[in-house]
């Protein structure tokens, strides 16, 4: 039995049978993909607006400040090394204009 059905399995995979299994499976890529529109999904508009106001505002602020503070707290420590200056201006340029270089890059590209 399990002879007959490998035989019924290398039957199916002709190299006749390629161009028609081919073209069902373009007829059906065609027929069942739906439209996809670029830029039209509000899906997540409400939290990006929040989260990009948030990070824009008084919690941008507050989060670079506790960054320059961290640096400076590291700083204090007697060891000087260029990670505990570079990552705390990295945050607060970041946070400051990340927001705005990422929102148009995302949409230049879309």
């Amino acid at each position: 039995m399990p002879t007959n059905s490998l035989k019924n399995d290398r039957e199916l995979l002709t190299r006749e049978k390629v161009p028609l299994m081919l073209a069902a499976l373009f007829l059906a890529f065609v027929l069942l993909v739906g439209p996809a529109f670029a830029g039209t999904d509000t899906t997540f508009d409400s939290a990006f607006t929040k989260f990009s106001g948030y990070l824009e505002g008084s919690g941008g602020k507050v989060i670079s400040l506790l960054a320059l503070v961290g640096g400076l707290v590291a700083l204090a420590s007697g060891q000087f090394r260029l990670n505990q200056v570079a990552v705390p201006v990295g945050v607060a340029i970041g946070v400051s204009t990340g927001i705005p270089i990422v929102t148009s890059a995302v949409t230049a590209i879309i």
